[in-house]
């Protein structure tokens, strides 16, 4: 296989895409691409051989949290933890889910009596009278 050489094509992970597109080498460094520019957003940005940055959320951090949870209430179930560090249980996730569907409903009501509204003030509008 040949070096790169400057204006190559190589797929790399973009930072801002936040996926692996095409790339063009911008600059080379001891024959591998050091820089690279991404053909579709055309940022630059350091060669990272298409891996993509490791998340902001640390896996241990969230396992040791996750540890001292099951601590504090040994008999609740643990099913996720969410970005304010709360404990969620199974039963408060059944009770969200009906509330959004309470609220959806709710929602549609107030929809269906805003229509006549609407439609009673287009025909109030038009060219005034002289």
């Amino acid at each position: 296989m040949r070096d790169v050489r400057l204006g190559d094509d190589i797929d790399d992970f973009c930072v801002r895409c936040k996926r692996v597109m095409n790339h063009n080498v911008v600059s080379v460094l001891n024959g591998a691409p050091a820089k690279v520019r991404c053909r579709t957003c055309h940022s630059d940005h350091d060669f990272r051989n298409e891996q993509p940055p490791p998340p902001k959320v640390d896996a241990r951090k969230a396992a040791l949290f996750k540890e001292v949870l099951e601590k504090v209430a040994p008999g609740a179930d643990v099913t996720a933890v969410d970005d304010d560090l709360e404990l969620v249980t199974e039963a408060e996730v059944e009770v969200d889910a009906d509330a959004g569907e309470e609220r959806e409903a709710e929602a549609v009501a107030a929809e269906a009596a805003e229509v006549p509204e609407a439609q009673k003030a287009k025909r109030g509008r038009g060219r005034p009278k002289k």
